[in-house]
């Protein structure tokens, strides 16, 4: 057995929009994804969120799941159109109440809730004017942070700003493969930027509750094909627009330079948003999925996130396992990645590793059964990586699985499942997968097997 350090924080994480379903119940809005998803040839299967897991209402029979692993902490986020529906005005008592008792329940079970503030649900409201490519969208959020703090934070021991600005900007505003769909490489920077201008904003908010903050960003290590100096520069471009773009701003108070060029992007910041942008913060999270390998040159048909494009494209080599995703599985990029964020950045915080998973094409076998043996072997080698980065001195706080359950994946709707319990949609049966089981063990022992 590899014991992990003493106090390590075992999770799970889900996000409100894939999981809740009800999204006209109590007084909630329409969400950039609910528009987005009801779009023709947004989703695949033209899917939605409006039943999703169900969530809304079988809360309770789900957080037996959380119990019945054994978890000691788990991450989920507030739907912010059940909240402030319209993004800026009269705050929703229901909605209030409704997180009031996720809350109150997940500290009964002993269970830590560790509370995302914006897991991609923008109101639709705030979208019709301009969303997160309009600055004003950060004196909503920070009033939202405010509302949510003032009803929550007595309670609630870590907060999450922000999952996944990358995402949110570039792929939502950029490439238009996530909502709202706008396929602008302007509004892609200027959404990045006010994104993090957000969560300069809600840091002291949340932390005047009382509670720990931290911001999730997606990272990847990325590698040139190649020892060719084409390759090496695409792959250097990747690099920083898919993490240094963001790592260095909350880390170092500064833009890469290279990549400020590159963009034409000096007009966008304003005297005091770098400074606000870089203050200190309790902890990182990280969401680490796949190693990334890259060559010079773009892709016939490929719809970029920004312009100019990086003139770079991904390559999967040959040999390499990969998820229902397509993503290769490389756990080895976990240690990478972390031991380079150690190396990089003096002012690193703790790190959480918030989201890490994979997609398999589960099944339940004659007598009901899941035996997802590649998600146990994805797992354990992400997670023996992780204790190598340990070893080699990284502070990793603890370990979120993505995800307590099969839920609705975004543009994949539900043809991709990454959860340790299978949902049954149109029953919603959940029922425990191998990996769940695999997994309590691990949390149980605090240790993984040798």
């Amino acid at each position: 057995m590899r014991a992990m350090p003493e106090g390590f924080r075992w999770g799970v994480a889900t996000a409100s929009y894939q999981i809740e379903g009800s999204v006209d119940v109590d007084g909630r809005a329409p969400s950039i994804w609910d528009t987005f998803s009801a779009t023709p040839g947004a989703v695949r299967h033209g899917d939605t969120g409006a039943i999703a897991c169900d969530h809304y209402r079988r809360w309770q029979e789900d957080f037996g799941l959380l119990s019945e692993l054994g978890v000691t902490s788990y991450r989920f986020s507030l739907a912010w159109p059940r909240i402030v529906p319209d993004g800026t005005g009269a705050v929703n008592q229901a909605g209030l109440d409704h997180y009031r008792r996720l809350v109150d329940d997940l500290l009964e079970r002993g269970i830590e809730p560790a509370v995302t503030l914006y897991h991609w649900d923008l109101p639709q409201a705030l979208q019709d004017k301009g969303g997160w490519a309009e600055r004003v969208t950060i004196d909503a959020f920070t009033r939202y942070a405010e509302v949510v703090a003032e009803a929550l934070g007595d309670r609630v021991p870590r907060w999450i700003t922000l999952n996944e600005p990358w995402v949110s900007s570039f792929v939502g505003y950029g490439s238009g493969r996530h909502a709202p769909g706008l396929t602008d490489g302007r509004s892609a920077l200027l959404a990045a930027h006010h994104l993090l201008c957000a969560h300069a904003a809600a840091v002291p908010v949340l932390r005047g509750a009382g509670g720990q903050v931290g911001i999730t960003l997606n990272l990847s290590p990325i590698r040139a094909v190649s020892d060719d100096e084409a390759d090496v520069a695409a792959a250097r471009r990747m690099d920083g627009c898919q993490n240094r773009w963001f790592l260095d701003p909350v880390l170092t108070g500064r833009y890469p330079e290279d990549m400020v060029s590159w963009y034409g992007f000096e007009d966008v910041v304003a005297d005091g948003d770098l400074e606000a942008i870089s203050a200190p913060l309790d902890f990182l999270g990280v969401n680490y999925y796949t190693r990334t390998h890259i060559a010079a040159g773009e892709r016939a048909g490929l719809r970029h996130p920004l312009r100019p494009a990086l003139d770079a494209h991904q390559v999967h080599p040959e040999g390499l396992p990969r998820t229902q995703m397509g993503w290769t599985i490389e756990p080895d990029g976990l240690r990478e990645l972390l031991v380079r964020l150690r190396d990089d950045y003096p002012r690193l915080p703790p790190i959480l590793i918030t989201e890490n998973g994979a997609a398999f094409d589960d099944y339940a076998d004659p007598e009901g059964g899941i035996d997802d043996e590649e998600r146990v072997e994805f797992l354990a080698g992400h997670l023996s990586a992780l204790r190598d980065a340990v070893d080699e001195g990284v502070d990793v706080a603890g370990y979120f699985c993505w995800s307590l359950m099969d839920n609705f994946e975004w543009a994949e709707g539900y043809a991709r499942r990454f959860g340790l319990y299978y949902v049954d949609y149109p029953t919603q049966r959940r029922t425990a997968k191998a990996s769940a089981r695999w997994y309590a063990d691990v949390v149980r022992r605090n240790a993984l097997p040798d």
